[in-house]
């Protein structure tokens, strides 16, 4: 196969559909049904912390989920102004998305073209994925954003090594680090670029500059008046850019280090089977996952070595996490999100080898055959979604029912699947009186609630009690452990049962 003509990226008001058209279609599937499914844990993890005074989360950073601490400082400033509904905390994540989607177009354009980029943008723009990660609010979206955006202006950076390009990347970085501590894999491709730079120039790292009568006569008298540094002066320029981002991640990353066996005690070591259905997992769909890594592994073979730098993005962060992932529990498919785009762009390259119709056709499909896994995805963001948490149901079987003076008990009550904040999310001044805690969430600095060491005592008075137990339980007082169970069974009687999906809430009276 003869590989195809250095690309020449459009200049000016002419590019602006490149990015233009990928990012509006990415906004309007990502708005789509915004708020239709409800919050599910980790979203109600993200609206407990990010409805809590800065200092409380302080604390809570001092004692789990340091590593997601500056994403729940950014959504307090953001409920505080737009509240805190389904579509109101999923926003940012759909923006980012759609500037993910827009910079991958242009990111593409400068490596394969403009079509290529074109093509790469309404893909990522139709991915089932995409609308999973663009509609909950978790700083996957966000961090998929900045790593793109990183990318793009290392190459811009690479092409033209001034300190101020080199100064938006090191932002860029230190955000994306703040942000998601795994996405700083994303840097050994980075690293790789640099230094075939350092040793050889930007065309033996596949991102020379294209010649061509396009590019601007003033681009050109720039280039010629400040010429590219020798490579040791980019590889100099490239690690002081890095300096940021290791001053403010590395107390983050050691705080997170600290609380990893508790924040991830729910992960096990990686299998190679995880890696087999990476491709599913990250697009949402199996069969649109296994149309992707087709297409990204043709772009790859017709790019040459202008695949070296989506490529290495793609595989150093996977490879990176899986070997980690064998020794530590850390393989999380959802932590390689910000891959997608650049795998996005490789298909985008192979699919720019046909005519412009052929091309949008295999697009059109792709989101085609996402479209069940699109539907699914908008009833719940459970995984497997076999498997949904009706919170919002059993809060309106509680809110039709109670009376003054309820009681509720939650079982149990370190779940991670946040019975409590379901609730309290759904309920919220109108919940009854958690008649067990001694020390809520805020107190404790935790994502959990503290219960009295005897419970029958604080039960005292109480004649009515809703219990909520996780999972669904023909028996549920039978399903409460220890003392407390043995103070519910002692005292109370079950007055009616109503299983939910993945919750059963009982009504228990004296």
């Amino acid at each position: 196969m003869t590989p195809p003509a250095e690309p020449t990226p459009p200049h000016g008001r002419q590019d602006w559909p490149v990015w233009a058209i990928p990012g509006l279609l990415t906004l309007a599937v990502t708005f789509a049904g915004i708020g239709h499914a409800q919050p599910w844990r980790d979203e109600l993890a993200t609206w407990s912390a990010a409805t809590r005074t800065v200092p409380d989360l302080v604390r809570l950073a001092g004692t789990i989920d340091a590593a997601t601490g500056p994403y729940y400082l950014l959504m307090h400033g953001w409920t505080a102004l737009a509240g805190t509904s389904p579509t109101a905390l999923r926003l940012p994540s759909a923006l980012a998305m759609a500037g993910a989607a827009a910079l991958t177009a242009r990111l593409g354009a400068r490596l394969a073209g403009p079509r290529a980029g074109l093509l790469a943008g309404l893909l990522l723009a139709v991915l089932p994925g995409t609308s999973r990660y663009g509609q909950e609010a978790r700083p996957y979206a966000l961090a998929t954003l900045l790593a793109v955006l990183a990318t793009l202006l290392l190459v811009g950076a690479l092409r033209r090594p001034t300190w101020r390009r080199f100064t938006g990347y090191a932002v860029a970085v230190a955000a994306l680090g703040l942000l998601h501590l795994i996405a700083l894999t994303l840097l050994a491709a980075h690293a790789l670029v640099v230094l075939l730079v350092t040793w050889s120039g930007p065309a033996a790292a596949g991102i020379a500059a294209p010649p061509g009568p396009t590019r601007p006569a003033d681009s050109a008298a720039r280039e010629a008046a400040n010429p590219a540094p020798a490579g040791t002066r980019v590889l100099w320029r490239w690690l002081v850019a890095l300096l940021p981002a290791a001053v403010l991640v590395a107390p983050l990353a050691l705080a997170a280090g600290g609380q990893r066996g508790r924040q991830l005690d729910w992960v096990r070591l990686v299998r190679l089977d995880d890696l087999a259905a990476l491709p599913g997992g990250l697009a949402q769909s199996g069969v649109v996952g296994g149309v992707l890594v087709g297409l990204a592994a043709l772009g790859a073979g017709r790019l040459g070595r202008r695949a070296l730098l989506p490529g290495a993005a793609v595989l150093l962060p996977v490879l990176l996490l899986l070997a980690a992932g064998t020794a530590v529990p850390l393989w999380v498919t959802r932590y390689l999100v910000f891959t997608v785009p650049f795998a996005c762009l490789l298909a985008g390259a192979a699919l720019a080898g046909v005519r412009l119709a052929p091309a949008l056709a295999v697009v059109t499909l792709a989101g085609l055959l996402g479209l069940p896994d699109q539907a699914a995805l908008r009833r719940t963001h459970e995984w497997p979604r076999t498997a949904p948490v009706d919170y919002a149901g059993v809060a309106r079987i509680v809110a039709d029912r109670q009376q003054p003076g309820d009681g509720i008990v939650y079982s149990p009550r370190d779940s991670w699947l946040f019975p409590d904040l379901g609730l309290a999310y759904h309920l919220g001044a109108r919940r009854p009186r958690d008649v067990l805690v001694v020390r809520d969430q805020r107190q404790r600095a935790d994502l959990w609630a503290s219960e009295c060491d005897r419970p029958a005592e604080c039960l005292a008075g109480v004649d009515r009690v809703w219990l909520v137990v996780t999972g669904r339980r023909a028996d549920p007082l039978a399903a409460v452990p220890g003392a407390k169970g043995d103070a519910l069974r002692g005292a109370f009687t079950v007055r009616q049962v109503w299983p939910r999906p993945g919750l059963t809430v009982t009504l228990l009276t004296r």
